[in-house]
């Protein structure tokens, strides 16, 4: 009986004209956004093939695959759908019930014997099969992508397909119930409008009470769809929209009942809240951590964590984790941690991990506080000669908060000292008696990112942490400081999510000429020291160096004999002179250098972990003002020359090199070399490979070849006793100053390797596989052509005519 009800439905649907013209409006509407994307795409491709003909498809993450960009960006097919959505329903789902009731034909219905349920399931499924040529439609243009993409994500695009249907067949739901309550058509449709819309826009209405943004979280609709659109179906977003599928239909059937029973309103309104208590009650039980299923169907795993990462929840077993978020209300991010926005807070940044971790305590402290020294003082300026007091109470004004509800500063201090976090908005976890801070940054993602909060997990578990101790006393390079040629945004910076201190590392600095080497320092840093080191310090360092402590040692040419008598223990010396090479594009003095094939492939080597191939981009390292490293004699070490300079072109000025006039010159009176063999008359060595890793005497043979190349950074290690010994060794320390801050990267490998690549958690990205179009700009044209015009007028004539044949009739 309720498949015949449906097949009547929808032969009312199909021989009016509200169905065809949704369906054309619909196709329109996909085929314009899909066909415009993909044609951009097609257009910038061919203008890439035609200057790069082994051009083999773009770069980055996943999330920019085309796949993403043609159906789920600004102006994808799914994005530009389900914002218009709510426009269609109402137009679809205004007659469904209310039309029986108008021409009298329900009377026939309660007569016969068919029950209510029947027929407003029989309804509903008509009104299911219908949303199902929708998707149809959808697909169409899935299968165009899988035949002009390679490696589309099918499993992202049939997980968005499924969030659409679901969210669909719920206005559906809501339309049908409109239309059980009014026979005016118009009126039903502007209801359903209202109640869709209000349902859409819920989740920004009254955010600061706890119990509304629950609620209003709860029933916004679309919210339920970003995370299907993703590719991550959840148990609890397809129970919830089965939920309020059914608790409509459920109400569509009492709102029936109720006409034909004479019962007392309180009767109907108690059957009306039971049905709304039921489905809260599934709907919370099921959005429980605990409860929740997880499916990630994209292809590459995007939305699931890192396996890594996955590992260390595994070791933290079932002791609780607990993570307090401190929010500044005086501070400019501090409102991203205010009561309105902590269920953004929840998804962005932990939902990942409670479907791991689903027992995670979140705790929730607001204050205001200010402090001049590290905050500036901007706010005193805004207001001049008021108290802390009086400014949180304007501003508190100004925004509508309850000052009641944030800590003074008196009593947030006696609390926690966050003066070392700079009053930012900052997470603090707690396990097992130990605490780690987890900090937000200056930059558009603005919360931590699986790496940061990896690393903070390995702390919590470990309780030790590599420190990084810079040497300090002779002007080197400042860990403290933002100035361009210093290392703050690298080392210690805690508003830099790339900073040693967000990636699980320690950092202070030590001055050696009053201090001893910090115990259980993992490595010693020497960067660009200004003038000589003491013999106090000298000493220090090579006992360090003795017994077998890492070390880390940067210089610059003209200051070479402030770091050789460090490097003379080692082997080594930074050779006098400056690199420099006729450039039209940089000045002389300002090196590209090459990433050696050894560098990028020591990854397969177990002995030198913490190397990771570095993406293509990055295979130059730009160092002004750069000195070559001498290691010829290096016995007991193994050494790995990591960057050269360009053979042939570039060569060592000894004289005096001036940059602001004439173009430089190889000048051979002056002592210039352009091959390292120039400065090594007496000494014969074996010839190695450059990709030699392992090997117990490295010399400069392929490094320093006859056509001139220089080595300008170089690692090595040796076995003492139960320990493997490493050192990075460089001829520049610009190259990862603050100034640099696109080689960071690089440098933070370095680090990495020295630290035994314990940290940071290198969490791999996931480059996208959808890269590449099969198809050109003139056939991407001539589909826009298709799917634009000829298929929607084919549409139009097919229900133009079936419409006329049955108006005949």
């Amino acid at each position: 009986m309720i498949i015949q009800i449906a097949k009547a439905e929808l032969r009312t649907l199909f021989y009016s004209p509200v169905a065809w013209f949704l369906i054309l409006a619909f196709l329109v509407q996909c085929a314009y956004f899909f066909t415009t994307g993909l044609a951009g795409l097609a257009e910038v491709q061919d203008m890439i093939v035609k200057n790069n003909p082994g051009y083999a498809g773009l770069t980055g993450s996943a999330e920019a695959g085309y796949t993403r960009r043609l159906f789920l960006g600004g102006e994808g097919v799914f994005s530009s759908v389900l914002q218009n959505l709510y426009l269609f329903i109402p137009l679809l789902t205004m007659g469904l019930i209310g039309r029986e009731i108008q021409n009298g034909t329900s009377k026939l219905l309660y007569s016969s014997p068919v029950k209510l349920h029947q027929i407003v399931s029989g309804k509903y499924l008509a009104i299911m099969i219908y949303n199902l040529i929708l998707v149809i439609i959808l697909g169409i243009f899935m299968v165009t992508a899988s035949m002009v993409m390679i490696k589309v994500d099918h499993g992202m695009l049939l997980s968005a397909m499924l969030g659409f249907y679901l969210l669909t067949c719920t206005y559906t739901a809501i339309g049908m119930f409109m239309s059980s309550i009014t026979t005016h058509q118009i009126i039903a449709a502007v209801g359903t409008f209202l109640i869709v819309f209000c349902l859409s826009f819920m989740d920004s209405l009254w955010q600061k009470y706890d119990f509304v943004r629950d609620l209003t979280f709860f029933l916004h609709l679309p919210g339920r769809t970003q995370k299907m659109l993703l590719g991550l179906i959840t148990t609890k977003d397809v129970i919830y929209f089965l939920v309020i599928m059914s608790m409509f239909i459920m109400f569509t059937i009492l709102r029936l009942r109720a006409a034909r029973e004479a019962n007392p309103w309180y009767v109907n309104m108690m059957r009306y809240c039971f049905v709304v208590v039921l489905g809260l009650m599934i709907g919370y039980l099921s959005s429980r951590p605990a409860m929740t299923g997880y499916w990630d169907t994209t292809a590459q795993k995007v939305n699931t964590i890192h396996e890594k990462t996955q590992q260390l929840i595994k070791e933290m077993g079932d002791e609780p984790l607990e993570v307090t978020l401190y929010s500044n209300f005086l501070e400019p991010s501090g409102s991203k941690g205010l009561p309105e926005a902590r269920n953004a807070y929840l998804t962005n940044v932990w939902e990942r991990y409670l479907r791991f971790k689903p027992g995670i305590k979140f705790n929730y402290v607001y204050y205001y506080d200010h402090d001049s020294t590290i905050m500036g003082k901007n706010i005193y300026r805004a207001f001049p000669g008021k108290s802390i007091d009086f400014i949180a109470a304007k501003s508190a004004e100004y925004s509508e908060l309850d000052l009641d509800d944030f800590l003074k500063p008196a009593e947030i201090r006696k609390m926690i000292d966050l003066k070392p976090e700079n009053m930012r908005l900052v997470m603090q976890l707690k396990y097992k008696g130990r605490t780690e801070f987890l900090r937000t940054f200056n930059d558009n993602i603005f919360w931590p990112q699986e790496m940061q909060v990896a690393a903070a997990f390995k702390r919590l578990i470990d309780g030790v942490a590599p420190k990084c101790a810079f040497v300090s006393g002779h002007y080197e390079r400042n860990i403290f400081k933002t100035g361009e040629r210093e290392y703050a945004n690298h080392t210690a910076s805690k508003l830099e999510r790339s900073a040693l201190v967000n990636l699980g590392f320690d950092v202070d600095t030590v001055s050696l000429d009053t201090e001893d080497i910090p115990a259980g320092a993992t490595t010693l840093v020497l960067a660009d020291p200004k003038s000589a080191l003491s013999e106090v310090c000298l000493q220090k360092i090579r006992l360090y160096l003795a017994t077998g402590g890492n070390m880390f040692i940067m210089g610059e040419p003209g200051k070479q004999q402030m770091v050789n008598p460090v490097l003379k223990q080692l082997g080594l010396s930074l050779m006098d002179g400056v690199l420099v090479s006729q450039n039209k594009r940089e000045m002389p003095q300002m090196q590209s250098l090459h990433l050696t094939n050894a560098f990028l492939s020591m990854e397969k080597n177990p002995s030198s972990s913490g190397f990771k191939k570095v993406p293509e981009r990055d295979k130059h390292i730009l160092m002004p003002y750069a000195a070559a490293i001498d290691y010829t004699d290096t016995a007991g070490f193994t050494v790995t020359p990591l960057l050269k300079s360009e053979a042939g072109v570039t060569w060592l000025k000894k004289g005096k090199l001036v940059v602001d006039s004439a173009m430089v010159e190889f000048n051979q009176q002056d002592g210039d070399l352009r091959s390292f063999f120039a400065s090594l008359s007496n000494k014969t060595m074996p010839a190695v490979k450059e990709d030699t890793v392992n090997t117990a005497q490295v010399v400069p043979d392929t490094m320093h070849n006859e056509q001139g190349s220089f080595v300008t950074l170089l690692a090595m290690h040796r076995s003492i006793g139960n320990k493997e010994q490493r050192i990075v060794v460089a001829g520049d320390a610009d190259f990862i100053s603050n100034m640099r801050a696109m080689q960071h990267k690089t440098g933070i490998l370095l680090y990495s390797w020295l630290a035994n690549g314990v940290y940071p958690i290198a969490i791999p990205g996931t480059p996208p596989r959808d890269i590449f179009l099969t198809i050109t700009g003139k056939t991407a044209a001539q589909l826009k052509l298709f799917f634009v015009w000829l298929l929607p007028t084919l549409v139009l004539l097919s229900g133009t005519v079936l419409l006329i044949r049955r108006k005949r009739k």
